[in-house]
Parts: C-alpha cells; sequence; structure tokens
C-alpha cells in the first residue's frame, strides 16, 4: 500500500513539473508572438540653432502726416477716418484769403517792377543817342579846331558836352540793370506768394486710406501740427525692437518668422533695417517686410523670430512624438525592451529633430513613428529603419 501511494505522487509531481514546462514554453511563445516591432532612434546632441523672439507692431511702409505749413483758420475737411483716397484729392482746405491777397500784391510788384524796366530802357536809348549826337559834335568841333576855324572855348564846351553825355548814359544803363534785378526779385517773391497761396489746399500725396483725423472745421491749423494721417495700404512691415547683445546676431539682410496675432499661420519676413533708436539702452529698431498680398491693418500686434547662433543640445526626431492634449511624450525603450511612456518638455525645432529640455536622456532609445495601438509596457522588437 505505501509502494503505491508513492509511486502516485512521483506521477503527480512528474505531471505538474511536465505541466509547468509546457505553460512556461507557452508563456515564452507567447511573448515572443506579443513582442512589436518598432524603429527606435537615439537621443543625441546636435548643433540647434538658437532663436531671438521679439514682439512688435505692424505699421505701412509709407506714412504721410499732413500737417499745415501756414497758420490759418480750417474751413473744410473733406474726409474721415478709413476712407480711401487717391494722389491730388483735395484733403482740407483752409482759409486763404490774405494769402490770395499776399499772391495779389506780389502779382503787382512784379509788374510794376517790368514797367521800371521799361522805362529804365528807354531812358538807356535817350542817352545813348544824346552821346552819339554829343559824340558827333565833339568830332566836327575838333576838325574845326584843328582848322583854326574854332576856338579853343567851343572845342572845351564840346568835350563836357560828350562827357556828361556818356555819364548820364552810363548811369542809364546801372538804373536799367537795378530795375532789371528788381524784376527778378519781384518775380521770385510772387512765385513764392503763389507758392504760399496754395498752401491753403492740402492734397493726398499718394493713393492711401486715412487712419488718422484730428482736424475739424473752424479749428485754427498751426504749421507742423498733424491734421490728417494717411497711409499706403499695399505695404506693411513689422517693427520689433531688440538690445544690442540680440540685434548683433541678427542678419541685417536676413528673415525672420512671423506670427500675427490674428491668424494661427505664420509667415516670413525680410530684414530690411536695423535702426539705432536710443544711444543709452542701445536699443534698436529692426524692420522687417510683410509679405506683398498679406491682409493686416497697421497697429496690429505680432512677434518676430530671428535665427541665432547655432548651439549645442539634446534632440530626438520629431516623429517621436506623441501629442495628448496639451502634453508630449514619447516612448522610450529601456533595458528590459518594453515601451515606457515618458512625458518631455521641447524647445527648438532644428530640421526634423527637435529639442528635448527635459524627460529624456542622452543616449536614450525613443519609438519613431509610433502605432497608435502603442501603449506604455508594450514589449517590443527592435528593427532596421
Amino acid at each position: 500500500m505505501r509502494m503505491f501511494v508513492k509511486r502516485t505522487w512521483i506521477v503527480w509531481i512528474g505531471a505538474a513539473a511536465f505541466a509547468a514546462a509546457c505553460s512556461s514554453a507557452r508563456d515564452h511563445k507567447t511573448d515572443e508572438r506579443a513582442a512589436v516591432p518598432v524603429v527606435t532612434a537615439a537621443a543625441e546632441l546636435t548643433d540647434v540653432a538658437s532663436s531671438i523672439e521679439a514682439g512688435g507692431v505692424v505699421r505701412a511702409r509709407v506714412t504721410a502726416l499732413i500737417a499745415s505749413r501756414v497758420m490759418a483758420p480750417i474751413v473744410d475737411v473733406r474726409v474721415r477716418a478709413g476712407d480711401r483716397v487717391r494722389r491730388g484729392d483735395v484733403l482740407v482746405t483752409l482759409d486763404a484769403r490774405d494769402l490770395r491777397a499776399n499772391d495779389a500784391r506780389a502779382q503787382a510788384a512784379t509788374l510794376s517792377a517790368a514797367e521800371s524796366v521799361h522805362a529804365a530802357e528807354a531812358d538807356v536809348r535817350a542817352t545813348e543817342s544824346a552821346a552819339q549826337l554829343a559824340r558827333l559834335t565833339h568830332d566836327r568841333i575838333a576838325t574845326l579846331h584843328a582848322r583854326r576855324s574854332a576856338t579853343s572855348e567851343e572845342l572845351d564846351q564840346a568835350v563836357a558836352t560828350l562827357s556828361g553825355a556818356e555819364a548820364q548814359h552810363a548811369a542809364a544803363q546801372a538804373r536799367l540793370a537795378a530795375a532789371t534785378a528788381g524784376r527778378a526779385v519781384a518775380k521770385a517773391a510772387a512765385d513764392a506768394a503763389a507758392v504760399t497761396a496754395s498752401y491753403a489746399t492740402l492734397t493726398a500725396p499718394f493713393d492711401g486710406i486715412v487712419t488718422e483725423r484730428s482736424a475739424e472745421r473752424g479749428s485754427m491749423a498751426a504749421p507742423g501740427s498733424s491734421l490728417l494721417t494717411l497711409e499706403d495700404p499695399t505695404m506693411y512691415r513689422l517693427e520689433v525692437r531688440l538690445d544690442g547683445t540680440r540685434a548683433a546676431q541678427v542678419a541685417r539682410r536676413g528673415e525672420a518668422g512671423i506670427q500675427l496675432d490674428d491668424r494661427e499661420e505664420s509667415t516670413t519676413g525680410r530684414i530690411i533695417e536695423i535702426e539705432r533708436v536710443d544711444p543709452m539702452s542701445h536699443t534698436f529698431l529692426v524692420k522687417l517686410d510683410l509679405p506683398a498680398g498679406l491682409t493686416v491693418r497697421s497697429g496690429q500686434f505680432g512677434r518676430a523670430t530671428f535665427t541665432g547662433q547655432p548651439r549645442r543640445a539634446l534632440t530626438i526626431p520629431i516623429s517621436a512624438l506623441v501629442r495628448r492634449g496639451q502634453l508630449t511624450f514619447v516612448f522610450v525603450v529601456g533595458s528590459d525592451e518594453h515601451t515606457h511612456l515618458q512625458p518631455i518638455s521641447i524647445g527648438a525645432t532644428a530640421g526634423d529633430r527637435v529639442e528635448v529640455l527635459a524627460g529624456v536622456r542622452q543616449n536614450d532609445r525613443v519609438v519613431t513613428s509610433p502605432e497608435p495601438s502603442l501603449a506604455d509596457g508594450t514589449a517590443v522588437a527592435r528593427k532596421q529603419p
């Protein structure tokens, strides 16, 4: 009986061992079949171009402040903010009665000067005739005196008469020159008065949009005070300010990415000018041309991203990123050949790689282009890309 029980226990132990061995073999085969093939890439130190961001305001490339050049009451303002105008359109008219009076006085002075020139020319002709007659008389008396047919007194009188006639002719010529110069002065004054009279009508210097109006009928226009602001709506640029250190890293004829506050897509602008604004704070104004045809408005806020000097940073392929809500993850393959879903913080993008600020260490292997079904803790088998 004892012999039988002993043999029974041996059979049960052997069966259990066999079953355990078979179960282990099945589990091992199941694990092998469950391994998901993936492509991995290492987190490496690569060169990443540093970025410089700055906020700024969109402004029209061509802006004109319409101001009066004379002090005069405003008679009429023909436009309002938002109106489109064409070059030469009348924008503001001023009271020009005194300007027109000055113009008329200058024109009258021009006519008076012209008549003075005519009178001087007549005097020159008259004195020239008198001088010519005195010269002929002198020559005749001199000939007679040589033949002893005229006295010395007659010759002296002829010489004096000739000298007086020539002096009068020279004086007439001088008066003609003075009258001619006076006429030129009067003409210049008349031209200036006509130009000044034209200041009473302010016209548009180019096709544009009135963006600001600060003038009203009946108020006094002062020289230099802006009445209207006119902008060219076809050309805009973004103006941002940079300190001296960051401005030194910006290429003067380079490009920068631009993100405007009213749209999701970004665009590219070309740097056209870097202007020093404040020598005390070493602030520079960077102007970037916006692409033609872009619908923007003056005063709109935007951000410019400039490319700075390259630096070494830890990067991974962009294809390894997994977006879940507002968080970013990667699947890191550990030494156990299983995936570990790891949250990360990312920085700048460099081509097809992205900078990792936290969450991954150098030489960690991350899964690139992970399948949507891949989960944390999945057994994987690495394959060649």
